[in-house]
């Protein structure tokens, strides 16, 4: 038997067949378009994901030569929401997360209850783009769609309810909306009555890994999977992708590079603590049964190289096309061996944790007439990692300790950027043989549900498989310790001059 993993991003969408030791047997992937109808708005429209999910779920299927597929789970975005009448009617289109239009309540919330009790009920830091400031939105400015809507779905519980299956949200995905009590694991009726918003008007919610129930024959024929297919409880895509890293125990994490970099570690109890709070970091159920997560992130990350790539790299753009090579393979390849006193504070798109400041800006300082564009580059890499490293430092003095990094996404396929990574952080860094993390993490719950295997640790140790280690060299690691001195200033000097600029 097979499992397919959906993962609903902001942009595009993607079906993945495993079979049951973890190799791809099909996949599929198809892009939507976000919308702005209003400058900075950020909008989906539902009908055309749903379109493009019942896509990929038929290209895959289509595609696979191997056995049939016996359950499937869902990855998806966190924040984003649909407003649904009860004859199933779009109202709306989705508001996704860093759609502006809901900063201004994070005061409000901050007035009538606190940020303090806030984290403590929905672990939370106070933040506007959280769904359930999208849904008051609704309420606030468009009452005729919030008076019709009978459910207001996220994109879990919006294609399971598509699939003619009740609409079901797991632990993880219920927290991204600021509505959920994050240790009792259910909605929040303090949080709830003080929004206006009826739990009624929310999915089910579920563990990770419950089924939600099977696919019934029509729906089936029409996505071009056999009847009685199994539908499973996934998650948010960040624990999601930690769970297909084999985040399952305390002490290891997950660092994802792609247009955004994000470290997620995983641990046994809540940690709700000042530090915490202070850091912006959120604590939210992982997908695994009893452990939680936390996300540190930089929205910079990887798309650092690719501004690198759109204006300065003429000549690496070119060699990439004589030797026929990625282009971002060949940039890595030409950066300097050697650490570098080239200081970039990677905020070209705004601050992630710990600083969530939309006011701060990029900076590149050192530079000289001697520099090369060899350092430029590994400056670059090295302000993403020193950020992330800032990030480590936050966890560990809030209580939560990472000593071994798996690495996964676009970044992890650099060897050079991974060595950095450990050499700057003084800690193991994995590279694995698992290129779409999110599917396989949801496939994996798939697997558990329809008993394709024992539990979630076996199944951990049959697909996720080590690809190479890196060790820390300690002689780099002392040089990146006193460089690391200068990074942490860099930040609290130059923001009050990003706030003028």
């Amino acid at each position: 038997m097979a499992l397919m993993g959906l993962d609903i991003g902001t942009t595009g969408c993607k079906a993945i067949i495993f079979d049951v030791e973890g190799g791809i047997l099909s996949q599929a992937y198809c892009e939507y378009p976000l919308l702005h109808p209003q400058p900075e708005w950020q909008e989906l429209d539902a009908e055309v994901v749903w379109q493009a999910t019942c896509q990929v779920i038929q290209e895959a299927v289509s595609k696979n030569s191997g056995p049939p597929v016996k359950a499937l789970s869902v990855s998806a975005q966190g924040e984003a929401v649909t407003p649904l009448s009860s004859r199933g009617e779009i109202l709306d289109h989705s508001i996704v997360t860093f759609d502006p239009r809901t900063i201004s309540l994070a005061q409000w919330w901050d007035r009538m209850l606190g940020k303090e009790k806030i984290f403590e009920i929905t672990g939370m830091p106070l933040h506007g783009m959280y769904t359930i400031n999208k849904i008051m939105w609704w309420r606030e400015n468009r009452p005729q769609i919030f008076n019709k809507a009978w459910k207001f779905l996220c994109y879990e519980d919006f294609i399971f309810y598509k699939m003619g299956l009740p609409p079901t949200i797991d632990y993880s995905l219920a927290a991204r909306t600021m509505a959920f009590d994050i240790q009792q694991k259910k909605w929040s009726s303090r949080i709830l009555e003080m929004a206006g918003i009826s739990e009624d008007q929310l999915a089910v919610v579920k563990p990770s890994g419950e089924i939600v129930g099977e696919i019934g024959y029509r729906q089936a024929k029409s996505l071009g999977l056999s009847p009685g297919v199994l539908a499973v409880t996934g998650g948010h895509d960040q624990p999601a992708g930690a769970l297909g890293a084999g985040i399952i125990r305390e002490g290891i994490a997950m660092d994802a590079t792609g247009t955004v970099e994000c470290i997620a570690p995983a641990f046994r109890h809540p940690v709700l603590n000042p530090k915490m709070l202070s850091g912006n970091f959120c604590c939210y159920p992982h997908v695994v049964k009893d452990m939680y997560v936390t996300l540190a992130f930089n929205f910079t990350g990887g798309s650092l190289l690719r501004w690198y790539r759109d204006t300065l790299s003429d000549e690496e753009q070119e060699e990439a096309c004589r030797q026929k090579k990625d282009v971002y393979q060949v940039i890595i390849e030409n950066a300097s061996s050697n650490p570098t006193s080239i200081f970039v504070l990677p905020h070209f798109t705004t601050t992630g944790t710990p600083w969530l400041d939309i006011h701060s800006k990029g900076a590149i300082l050192g530079l000289t007439l001697n520099n090369r564009k060899s350092e430029i580059i590994r400056a670059l890499l090295e302000g993403i990692t020193y950020e992330m490293k800032l990030n480590l430092q936050a966890l560990q003095n809030a209580g939560i300790n990472v000593e071994e990094i798996k690495a996964i996404g676009g970044g992890a396929k650099s060897s050079f950027w991974l060595q950095l990574k450990a050499d700057m952080w003084n800690k193991k860094v994995i590279s694995l043989n698992v290129s779409e993390a999110a599917c396989l993490g949801v496939a994996i719950l798939a697997g558990v549900a329809a008993g394709l295997y024992s539990s979630v640790p076996e199944a951990v140790e049959r697909l996720v498989k080590v690809k190479n280690t890196y060790f820390p060299h300690g002689e780099i690691n002392k040089l990146y310790e006193k460089k690391f001195e200068i990074y942490q200033k860099i930040y609290p000097t130059l923001s009050s001059l990003n706030r003028i600029l």
